[in-house]
């Protein structure tokens, strides 16, 4: 019985560790692509040569830019309940019909080079070399938001609060829609950012060459730069869900965190390009624009996020993934369950029993590498880290 166990799990285990790759989107094929957006199963991809749409997770794109301008980088897109805008070098434009076409609406910006953009409370934010710019009908008009002459590339929000990078000048935030901006820098070395991510209450921002990924968790007040197996450079693109955070570098490639920045793995095999302008994750797939190779696609399931398991429990809950020394198991159940971690080979490495309702469990002994943990009948799969 135990040998059939261990043979169960080592298949369970060997198809869950398949070396999965990145594909490339196919109509992006050679093209600068800058800015991303998946929005109601329609995926945007904008660059150099205008935007594209896809309908089927980012697998092919068709250009979609009537009515937007051709001859300057798409360069930023949010969306609210009506329309999908885009940011660009010749101003914003808006969309009623998924791309379709795009009608400009740059009516009271001083300077149509525009970078990044956010939809946020009935307003719209626009950055530009010249401060922020807001609307409050869509787009049809214009004003200053503040931060007037500071060069603004990048643009986030935390529930009501906004936080801008800046090319020189680091990060600013605001409480107040924009009536008045704080700057927020302490403990950053860079004053030039060009992505910045919100993830719950913890703000992402991707520093300057020579820095790397910056973090605060306390709304702005104060920033360490992360290491954990990120790459130095500089960061243009992030995206993130519940479960993780993915940063872009430029050349670097792809890093991904389950841990909220603590630790993380690169995730670059199948990439032909490195630089990364823009990141997103639509409902099955991560997806990455590149500076000259298009928009790539990888599934999210081949991460194993959360340690799932098919015949899980939803009492239990094992995290984080990558691990580098304390793997938690939450179990509502009170019940004694044993516990089993075995490697790719199905060899028992160690084994206890969970008597509390969250069990820690000291991992940092193990070599770095995949391994399996079976609780009862469920099987989860989880990465140690060196």
């Amino acid at each position: 019985m135990k040998r059939k166990t261990l043979l169960f799990l080592t298949i369970i285990f060997a198809s869950g560790f398949v070396s999965a790759q990145w594909e490339q989107s196919s109509g992006t094929e050679n093209l600068n692509i800058q800015a991303l957006l998946s929005f109601n199963n329609h995926d945007f991809a904008g660059g150099a040569t205008g935007s594209y749409l896809s309908t089927d997770e980012s697998a092919t794109y068709a250009f979609a830019n009537s009515g937007n301008d051709d001859f300057g980088p798409t360069r930023g897109y949010t969306h609210d309940n009506d329309f999908v805008y885009t940011c660009t070098s010749q101003g914003v434009f808006r969309s009623e019909d998924f791309g379709t076409s795009w009608i400009s609406k740059s009516n009271g910006l001083p300077s149509l080079l525009c970078h990044g953009m956010i939809a946020l409370s009935g307003h719209l934010f626009v950055g530009t070399p010249n401060g922020v710019f807001k609307t409050n009908d869509q787009g049809e008009n214009w004003e200053s938001a503040g931060m007037d002459g500071e060069d603004s590339r990048c643009i986030t929000n935390n529930a009501d609060t906004l936080y801008v990078g800046t090319n020189g000048s680091g990060i600013f935030k605001s409480i107040d829609f924009g009536n008045s901006w704080t700057s927020v820098n302490n403990g950053l070395s860079s004053t030039n950012f060009r992505a910045i991510e919100s993830k719950g209450n913890t703000i992402f921002a991707g520093g300057q060459i020579g820095t790397g990924v910056f973090r605060s968790i306390d709304f702005g007040n104060n920033w360490e730069l992360l290491g954990g197996g990120l790459a130095t450079g500089s960061y243009r693109g992030f995206a993130s869900n519940d479960q993780l955070i993915l940063a872009g570098s430029f050349g670097s490639g792809v890093f991904y965190s389950t841990d909220n920045g603590d630790s993380w793995t690169e995730l670059n095999s199948g990439l032909l390009d490195e630089t990364i302008f823009d990141l997103e994750i639509n409902d099955n797939y991560i997806v990455a624009a590149t500076n000259t190779q298009g928009v790539f696609r990888f599934p999210l399931s081949e991460l194993n996020l959360g340690l799932s398991s098919e015949n899980a429990s939803l009492s239990i809950s094992v995290y984080p993934n990558p691990v580098a020394n304390i793997l938690t198991i939450e179990n509502i159940n009170p019940s004694i369950q044993a516990y089993t971690i075995v490697d790719i080979s199905g060899n028992i490495i160690q084994a206890g029993f969970i008597e509390k309702s969250k069990q820690i469990i000291d991992v940092s002994h193990l070599p770095g590498a995949a391994y399996c943990i079976k609780i009862n009948d469920n099987t989860f799969r989880f990465i140690k880290t060196e």
